[in-house]
């Protein structure tokens, strides 16, 4: 790795943290007790979402593209986030949940059973071209299941209840809700993280990985779970938040010249980054008026996504 980008990787997170804290500063100014609440209550819950959210979607994002071998591959493809979402949507719309914790157990449920449908239509030993245009048909169904849902939404307040959480927020979020979200996501990406010298092999070839002692079909399927399960659990608390987990691999990838297994780490730390300057900016917003979380992280991955396309592109032209 750069020697500027180790410290940078560190210094970095550390002064996004710092700002994320303390501003805006004004409300911090008034009574001990209220400072404390406000930092305590509301914005240590935002930092640890945005920080830990950032992280899965930049360490399962390097995973799924080292998996697929491609640079376009994010953790949408499992189906696990839009999944998620629809179940969210039709808690919040259909049954009646109304709480941030029983919206999060919708997703949870969601997700779940979206994973189960991508292991019982890629079968059990399912190849990469398999698990990807599976995870993507999924993808797609609970797609237009959520604009149904909430297309049949019973009443205007139930519609855009599901549509903000549906474009992503760590506002408002408590520490049991951070708990929930950051603990089952911190122990699938802890697993995760031990398969990166599994996906480096990969790399070279599956014959060649086979030869060096990894089992390729284990590994995908061990890959997609772990990354739809630490992907689910945060987007049942913050809603779907995309392009983090393509763009800060891509990225990393630079970083570790071009080891996708080593850019798994570098890619969670820049996730994480990415989230809270995200998260920072919705601040700007004018009094009484909310920018949602998913449309700064789409204005900022865009650029970079098409960036990617026009290299694979031009690579392929010469």
């Amino acid at each position: 790795m750069n020697r500027l980008a180790a410290p940078l990787l560190l210094i970095v997170p550390l002064a996004l943290s710092a700002a994320a804290l303390l501003l805006p500063l004004a409300p911090l100014r008034g009574p001990d007790e209220l400072a404390r609440l406000i930092l305590v209550e509301l914005r240590l819950p935002r930092l640890l979402l945005g920080l830990g959210y950032g992280a899965v979607l930049g360490l399962t994002g390097a995973a799924l593209q080292a998996l697929f071998a491609n640079p376009l591959a994010s953790p949408d493809i499992t189906g696990a986030s839009s999944g998620a979402a629809l179940g969210a949507v039709i808690g919040s719309t259909f049954l009646g949940v109304a709480t941030p914790l029983a919206m999060g157990a919708s997703g949870a449920a969601g997700a779940a059973l979206s994973l189960l449908l991508l292991f019982a239509v890629a079968g059990r030993r399912p190849d990469a071209a398999t698990l990807l245009l599976a995870g993507l048909a999924i993808s797609l169904a609970t797609g237009a299941l959520t604009s149904l849902a909430l297309a049949l939404a019973p009443s205007p307040f139930a519609f855009y209840e599901a549509f903000d959480w549906l474009m992503g927020s760590l506002v408002d979020r408590s520490l049991g809700q951070a708990a929930a979200a950051l603990v089952p996501a911190a122990v699938a990406s802890a697993l995760l993280v031990r398969h990166s010298g599994a996906l480096d092999r990969l790399a070279l070839g599956e014959d060649v990985a086979a030869s060096m002692g990894v089992a390729p079909g284990r590994l995908r399927s061990e890959v997609v779970l772990l990354s739809a399960v630490a992907v689910g659990a945060c987007v049942a608390v913050c809603g779907a938040v995309g392009f983090v987990g393509l763009i800060a691999p891509v990225l990393a990838r630079r970083l570790t010249r071009g080891h996708p297994g080593r850019a798994m780490l570098p890619a969670a730390l820049i996730g994480a980054m990415i989230l809270v300057a995200a998260d920072l900016l919705t601040r700007l917003a004018p009094l009484g008026r909310t920018i949602p979380l998913g449309v700064v992280t789409a204005s900022l991955g865009t650029p970079i996504f098409l960036w990617v396309l026009l290299r694979m592109r031009g690579r392929l032209a010469s």
